[in-house]
């Protein structure tokens, strides 16, 4: 393994020089709207944005979250597609110039259909009739709509309608509008809605079988005019008054299978040189789309496979090995642009100075992290990449050398010694004093005085 150490330090060289090498900047596409955001809608990352956070009116978009609300009740078990709905007078009396499915008072037509008159012509009254059926009333599925959307995380944004007409405390943000639009976007019956260019509606007690179109320009010519139709648009909703501007978010799938997200808000029309109107709000969102799938791509931006990512670390107590292997564990992959270059990414690894083994293949010995023009796109566990194996004697000498190290240890052995030099001391001249004495005693060494008595015997 000693080999591959001189191979890791010309890489780290050749890497430095690397990122002395300034980066490709990608055009800023300058939109013509007031708010913007395109997001990779696979990985859910945000590739452009242009005062995504600024509160804005979002206009008949509201109908993505009222159609949200609903079909999370149909999920519950409240109600289903097929219930039938009868039209109240008040739910479809509407301001002079709403947009409207043509539904009648007292007309009855399933909450199936009526999201296709919510989604597809945008009818305000549709909207009044599926939140009375949901909650009783608007202003109850207006709070429901409030909770889902703090549900989402849209912390930009407040409902106080079911429909989008104007308000001044009915506002969002182009990325709040992302957000509720991603969510609706995983529900089935809403993808096939909003990608349909009409919907039959059955007849009702009150009317014969209509055809009713999308206001989607991206997907039929009926409201919008020609001219507008993109071919890998999969919907979503438009939106409208004079306070917001033409708005759209919208979705398009490429030829690779890849799913992008646009929203544009606050567009205005513009004047064709015969005299026609032109919606900037589809041909902003068509161009944004397009300049998103020319210079956006998914790739692997670090795994084991990476040029320099490959660390040694010291192993001690072995006797087989000096050193370990570390190399990332799974990947990092990302939306980036096509100016991307890998070679001026910095890699920030953590690592211990040394282990001690054992070590197995695939234990965790630190982490690798990859930023790129001050962005962090991910950190990854360094693991080993092959077993060492501890050396018992090598151990055992460890331990020896830490115990002697300890305090109390040293204490002890002190006092060992001392107990040994003073039973040599008492072993080699005490003791021997003391026989000495006792011999001397039994030997007779001193004359006993003889007796002066003299008394009567």
């Amino acid at each position: 393994m000693k080999k591959y150490r001189i191979l890791s330090l010309l890489l780290a060289g050749l890497m430095a020089l690397a990122l002395t090498c300034p980066a490709l900047a990608l055009d800023d596409p300058e939109p013509l709207a007031k708010a913007v955001i395109i997001v990779d809608g696979d990985h859910r990352e945000v590739l452009y944005d242009f005062h995504a956070h600024e509160r804005m009116y979002p206009a008949s978009i509201t109908k993505i979250m009222t159609s949200l609300v609903v079909l999370d009740a149909v999920d519950k078990g409240e109600l289903t597609l097929d219930t039938q709905v009868t039209a109240s007078a008040q739910a479809v009396d509407l301001p002079w110039n709403s947009s409207t499915a043509g539904i009648k008072a007292g007309e009855t037509l399933s909450v199936l259909d009526l999201l296709y008159c919510d989604l597809l012509p945008s009818g305000n009254e549709a909207c009044n009739i599926l939140s009375e059926a949901v909650a009783g009333t608007s202003a109850e599925f207006v709070a429901r709509m409030n909770a889902k959307a703090r549900e989402l995380g849209m912390a930009d944004t407040k409902f106080s309608n079911p429909h989008g007409l104007h308000d001044p405390e009915h506002y969002t943000s182009a990325y709040d509008i992302y957000l509720m639009a991603e969510a609706a976007m995983q529900n089935e019956t809403f993808r096939t809605i909003v990608r349909s260019p009409s919907y039959t509606l059955p007849a009702t007690n009150l009317q014969e079988a209509r055809t009713i179109y999308s206001s989607n320009g991206f997907l039929t010519g009926f409201y919008a005019g020609s001219g507008y139709i993109y071919g890998k648009a999969i919907g979503i909703k438009t939106g409208y008054t004079g306070e917001a501007g033409r708005c759209l978010a919208s979705a398009a799938v490429d030829e690779l299978g890849r799913t992008f997200y646009c929203v544009v808000l606050g567009t205005e029309d513009a004047k064709n040189e015969d005299g026609s109107s032109h919606k900037r709000s589809f041909s902003e969102s068509k161009r944004l789309l397009e300049w998103a799938f020319d210079n956006f791509h998914y790739v692997t931006l670090l795994d084991q496979d990476t040029e320099n990512v490959m660390r040694e670390v010291s192993v001690t107590l072995s006797d087989e090995a000096d050193y370990v292997q570390a190399l990332p564990k799974g990947e990092i992959q990302a939306t980036v642009p096509s100016d991307f270059d890998i070679k001026q990414a910095e890699l920030k690894v953590t690592l211990p100075d040394s282990i001690e083994a054992p070590v197995t293949a695939g234990d965790k010995l630190g982490t690798i992290t990859l930023w790129y023009n001050g962005v962090e796109y991910g950190t990854l566990d360094m693991v080993a990449t092959d077993s060492v194996e501890r050396s018992e004697f090598l151990y055992v000498v460890q331990q020896i050398e830490y115990y002697w190290g300890q305090w109390w240890v040293k204490a002890l052995a002190a006092a060992g010694a001392a107990a040994v030099v003073t039973l040599v001391v008492f072993v080699t001249v005490v003791l021997p004093k003391r026989k000495a004495r006792r011999r001397y005693s039994r030997a007779g060494g001193g004359r006993r005085p003889s007796s002066n008595y003299r008394g009567r015997r």
